[in-house]
C-alpha cells in the first residue's frame, strides 16, 4: 500500500514467515484518516487485531472482522459481488484486499497517496477509469479489474498477483516472478490470504 500499510520483514525469500498484520489508525486535522501496521506517530491506536492462525485441533477459522469493520463490510457488499463478477474475481479475494487495504474506509488516504476502499494510486486510477477514487462503486470496479489484470499477468498465481497488487508489477518481475523481498509485501501477501480463506469460508 500504498497502503494502509501492511507488513513486514522476511528473512527468507523462499519461506514467508507466520506473520500478523495488526491495523493502527488515527484521524488527522483534515478529516483523513490514516492506517499502518507499523505505528510511528503516537496519534495511532490499534484498529484491527489480526486474528491468530487457525487451530490445528479445532481446525477452525479465527474470526478477524469485528465491530463497525463488519458493518462497513456489509454495507459494501453488493457492489463488491457486482464488481468482482463483472472483473471475474472471486468476490472474497476483493472484500480480503479491501480489508487489509483500508479495513471497508471509503476515506483511507496511505502516506504514499492511495487512496479508497481498495488504496488506488492516482495511476492506478486512472488507468481504470477512475475518476473519484473516494467513490466506493467505481474504486472497487477499478480495484477489481486491477486485480483480474494481475491474475492473468501471473496465470492465476494468487501471491503474485497480490504481491503485484503492493508492489508493483516491476517490483515483481524485477524479482523473477517471486514476491519482492520487501518489508511491507512480505507481511501484506499473507495477510490478505488469511482473510481471503476467512472471507470464502463464510461464503460456502
Amino acid at each position: 500500500m500504498r497502503i494502509v500499510c501492511f507488513v513486514l520483514a522476511l528473512s527468507c525469500l523462499l519461506a514467508p514467515p507466520r506473520a500478523r498484520a495488526d491495523i493502527y489508525a488515527f484521524t488527522d486535522e483534515q478529516g483523513i484518516t490514516h492506517y499502518t501496521n507499523l505505528p510511528d506517530d503516537s496519534r495511532y491506536a490499534l484498529l484491527i487485531k489480526s486474528p491468530p492462525e487457525p487451530s490445528p485441533q479445532r481446525g477452525a477459522v479465527a474470526t478477524a472482522i469485528r465491530g463497525d469493520w463488519r458493518e462497513r463490510a456489509a454495507t459494501y457488499s453488493g457492489m463488491i459481488d457486482r464488481a468482482a463478477r463483472t472483473a471475474a474475481v472471486h468476490p472474497a479475494l476483493v472484500r480480503a484486499v479491501i480489508a487489509v487495504e483500508s479495513a471497508f474506509d471509503p476515506r483511507a488516504v496511505s502516506r504514499a497517496g492511495a487512496q479508497g476502499l481498495m488504496q488506488l494510486l492516482p495511476s492506478t486510477a486512472r488507468r481504470y477509469g477512475v475518476g473519484n477514487p473516494f467513490d466506493p462503486e467505481q474504486n472497487v470496479r477499478g480495484g477489481a479489474s486491477y486485480l483480474s489484470y494481475l491474475l492473468k499477468r501471473y496465470n492465476n498465481n494468487i501471491e503474485l498477483a497480490l504481491a503485484a497488487y503492493n508492489a508493483g508489477e516491476d517490483a515483481v518481475d524485477r524479482y523473477g516472478k517471486t514476491i519482492p523481498p520487501y518489508r511491507e509485501t512480505r507481511e501484506y501477501v499473507p495477510a490478505v490470504l488469511r482473510l481471503y480463506k476467512q472471507f470464502l469460508t463464510r461464503a460456502t
